[in-house]
Order: structure tokens, then C-alpha cells, then sequence
């Protein structure tokens, strides 16, 4: 196999046998990208001069024989909607083209301790907003296995750049399933942990109370050790959890005796695709065969997870995005270009007003939108107050669902990868994507996406793992029993 195809903790086997280099293992990668990436658009920045640098340092230290860590040298990607202190962070969007942070957020910090090589930031929705990564400034990213279809959104150019070998690993970022969608979407591993696990602090705020970065990467071992690095408290963040942080690479076993596994009657429904329902119901007897008891639970008020989705983090996303008016940073308007091009600024408010104007792209005006008028006088009890008792509603069906089982089990996505544009005037059927993984994140737990078969087309689909509040080990249990028992999480896409 080439350097470029190994996961990570196979890339560090070699690193300490001296096998191969980190100079020779980024190398590998950019020389990929650069064949194959106009192809994908996985990437909006790239950060070829300061990997190298990087690579080099690890190889001093590996000539020198000083101990390495498990990451150090290991080429990986970051979601643009992350900061990077001295790397331009877009977050797919035309407002923040020009915009380079002055600090790193505290996964980035932690990724430099490791001497990780960020090979540059990914493509993705603008503010991380959508679930086919067509909505970015930055041009549509393509899912590797089918160029014509959408790789998942909003994490899809981390999804694509992990699947098509074009970085090790990468971090995406998932509000209502933006990691889980993609990686599933992609025939690779997401890993969404619980709320306040992995710090927010540097990542530009969408939704405040259902953001949360996490890993995309080839295999659950990578995915465990990656997350092993970037959790943990952070003082910098105030909705950061003080938890102690198992080893989480401890936890891989394979072993699903005894282990009692519920699937919720209410995520197999009138429209699910034949497909997906067929691999997610193969997968759920094969851990039948390795020892596991199936039991049917019911969550439900699924089917309000949507609806109050779509009222709290466009509400959240309305507060978050004011910030962006043209005098702080980033893009600002100094005359329309949509209006009148030779029409001059002609006071403060103008200047705010059409500088969101061509600087926020549909999707973002939309929510902030339907954010503002959930939060205006008159419907704020109405919608918002209503759609928080929802969530309430939501968590403690989970709750109820955990007194029974150790883990739930369901699809990622109703369908898999479907064209490029077949929804994007769609906003209703745009959003049903994220029907099986919002829940998850209104009630702040972990989950995973891992591959589970192929649909009639070829394409992905994924299996979908859901745990107790910091549970991850648990479900990184399951997803290395299930890996080691298939053999999908091997395929690659042909490019």
C-alpha cells in the first residue's frame, strides 16, 4: 500500500521503526492532493510550507531518538470553521475570505503539542450550516465515490479529504450531524462525543449549545486516539465539562457478549431507503451473532426532533452571526454590489446591511432569518420556549431508552449520497437529511457513524451507534467488535 492510504496508527508503526518518515508520509499526501483534488474540492487552504516544516521537526526528533506520540507526524486536515492562529479560517463563507485568527483553539493547540501536521483546512457549508457542502463560498465539494453526489454536509470536505486519502485523519465539527452525516456518506468513521467533552473554544460558533468538534478518520482505532487527544476540560470554555478522560484506546475489544443493543422502532419509518434499511438491519444481526441482545425501544418524540431543531439552532445561529458587520473583521461592503455598484456607503447602518447582504450566502440568510423571528416579541414562548421543552422532551426519552439498553442503534441518514443540486432548492427536504442524527445532539450525547454496507449504487451507508452522556468508550467498543467482524471500513473509493 502506498504511505497515503495507511491509517494513522499504522503510519506511527513506521514512524517509530523507522521505516519511513514524516517528511516522506506528507509528501505522500500533497502530492495526492494536488493530483487528484481539484477533482473533490476538498480543500479551501492549504498549508503545504508550514507541514513540512513541521514533518521535519518530528524527524529530528525520531533521529535523535526521542519518544514520539501517537500523532506526531501524522498528516491531518481541520474543518474551516476552527481556528488556526496565522491560517485564514473562512468557515465557507464570503464574510471571513480574508479573515487569518491571532490564537489557536484549544484542539489546534493540542494537535502542536502532539507535533500533528495540519495539512490545511477543509471545505465545508458556510458556517457550517447544511448537509451536502454545496452551500459553500468556496465552490461544492464531491463525495469520492461518486462525483456526481454531495459528500454530506457540513464536515464533507473533512469526509472526502479523509476518504479519498488525501490526509490521515481530519476534525470536523457537528451540530446536528455534520460528522456523523459525511463520515457515513464517505464509507468512513465520525465520532460525535458528548456536549462539553471536547472544548469549543476556537471553534466559530454556529449553534452554542449543540456544537461539538470531533474526528474523522479511517478506522475506530484512529478515531480513539485522536479523541484521546483532543478531550479533556478547558478553563476557556465555560460549557466544557470537568470529566476525567479515559485512555480510550483501552477500550477496544472486541467483544459484544451479553451487550444489550436497542433500536428504536421509531427511526425505521415511510421513507427510509430500501437500501439503508436493508444494511442497518443486516448489521444489527450480525451483532445478534456475536452475542448481543437486540431489544425494540421507542423514543417517542422523534419525530419533533426536527422541527425543534430548526427553531433553536437558527435562533442560536441569529445571535452568533451578528457579530459579522463589516468593522470588526472580514469582508466588508464599501459599495453594493448587488443594488447599484456605483451607489456609495451612504451611512453605518447601510454599510451593516449590505455588507451581510454579499457577504452571507441563502442558506445563512435563511436561518438568521427564522432564527430571529423564533426570538421576536410575540413568538418567543411560542416557538422557542415550546421547541426547549421539546429538547427536555427528547433527552429524557433517551434517558428512559439507557434504563433499558447499553447502547442504541440506528441509520446515519434516511438515504445515501444523493446528486449535487437535487435538494438545494429544496430547503424542507435538504433538512429531513439530519432526521436520525439531530436527536442526538439535543440531547447532548455521543455517537458514532461507521460503515456498514453499500447501497444497490455502490455508494456508503453507515451504521450509526449511540451512547450514555461520556460513554464514548462504550461505543468505541462496539464500533471496533462491529470493524473487526466486516470487512467495509476496508473499501476505498476508485479514483
Amino acid at each position: 500500500m502506498e504511505l497515503y492510504e495507511l491509517t494513522a496508527h499504522k503510519l506511527h508503526e513506521l514512524l517509530v521503526e523507522k521505516k519511513t518518515c514524516s517528511v516522506e508520509i506528507t509528501s505522500s499526501i500533497y502530492q495526492r492532493i494536488e493530483k487528484l483534488d481539484k477533482k473533490i474540492n476538498s480543500y479551501i487552504t492549504l498549508t503545504k510550507e508550514l507541514a513540512l516544516e513541521k514533518a521535519r521537526t518530528v524527524d529530528k526528533k525520531i533521529g535523535k531518538g526521542e519518544k514520539i506520540g501517537p500523532l506526531a507526524g501524522i498528516p491531518i486536515a481541520i474543518k474551516d470553521i476552527i481556528s488556526t492562529k496565522g491560517t485564514r479560517t473562512t468557515c465557507g463563507s464570503k464574510i471571513l475570505s480574508n479573515y487569518v485568527p491571532i490564537y489557536d483553539a484549544t484542539v489546534i493547540e493540542k494537535l502542536k503539542k502532539e507535533n500533528a501536521v495540519i495539512l490545511g483546512k477543509t471545505n465545508m457549508d458556510e458556517f457550517a450550516m447544511g448537509s451536502s457542502t454545496e452551500n459553500s463560498a468556496y465552490g461544492v465539494c464531491k463525495n469520492p465515490w461518486d462525483t456526481s453526489t454531495i459528500p454530506g454536509g457540513s464536515s464533507g470536505g473533512s469526509a472526502a479529504s479523509v476518504a479519498s486519502d488525501l490526509a490521515s485523519m481530519a476534525l470536523g465539527s457537528d451540530t446536528g450531524g455534520s460528522i456523523r452525516q459525511p463520515a457515513s456518506m464517505c464509507g468512513i468513521v465520525g465520532l460525535k462525543p458528548t456536549y462539553g467533552r471536547v472544548s469549543r473554544y476556537g471553534l466559530i460558533a454556529f449553534a452554542s449549545s449543540l456544537d461539538q468538534i470531533g474526528p474523522i478518520t479511517k478506522d475506530v482505532k484512529d478515531t480513539a486516539i485522536l479523541l484521546n487527544i483532543i478531550s479533556g476540560h478547558d478553563s476557556m470554555d465555560s460549557t466544557s465539562v470537568l470529566e476525567d478522560v479515559p485512555d480510550y484506546t483501552a477500550h477496544l475489544k472486541n467483544d459484544a457478549k451479553n451487550l444489550k443493543i436497542g433500536v428504536p422502532k421509531e427511526y425505521f419509518v415511510k421513507g427510509i431507503h430500501k437500501d439503508v434499511e436493508r444494511e442497518v438491519l443486516n448489521s444489527i444481526e450480525t451483532f445478534k451473532k456475536l452475542g448481543a441482545r437486540i431489544l425494540e425501544i421507542s423514543l417517542p418524540h422523534t419525530e419533533y426532533a426536527v422541527a425543534a431543531y430548526y427553531i433553536i439552532a437558527p435562533a442560536e445561529a441569529s445571535s452568533n452571526l451578528a457579530r459579522y458587520d463589516g468593522v470588526h473583521y472580514g469582508y466588508r461592503s464599501i459599495k453594493s454590489e448587488i443594488r447599484n455598484p456605483k451607489s456609495e456607503i451612504s451611512s453605518i447602518v447601510d454599510m451593516y446591511e449590505r455588507t451581510r447582504d454579499e457577504g452571507f450566502g441563502n442558506e445563512v440568510k435563511r436561518r438568521i432569518m427564522l432564527g430571529t423571528y423564533a426570538l421576536s416579541s410575540g413568538y418567543y414562548e411560542a416557538y422557542y420556549l415550546k421547541a426547549l421543552k421539546v429538547r427536555t422532551l427528547i433527552k429524557n426519552d433517551f434517558d428512559e431508552a439507557f434504563n433499558k439498553c447499553d447502547v442504541i442503534l440506528t441509520p446515519v441518514s434516511p438515504t445515501p449520497a444523493f446528486k449535487i443540486g437535487e435538494r438545494i432548492s429544496d430547503p424542507l427536504q435538504m433538512y429531513l437529511s439530519d432526521i436520525f442524527t439531530i436527536p442526538v445532539n439535543l440531547a447532548g450525547l455521543p455517537a458514532i457513524s461507521i460503515p456498514c454496507g453499500f447501497s444497490s449504487d455502490g455508494l456508503p451507508i453507515g451504521l450509526q451507534i449511540i451512547g450514555k452522556p461520556f460513554d464514548e468508550g462504550q461505543i468505541l467498543r462496539i464500533a471496533y467488535t462491529f470493524e473487526q467482524n466486516t470487512d467495509y471500513h476496508l473499501k476505498k473509493p476508485n479514483l
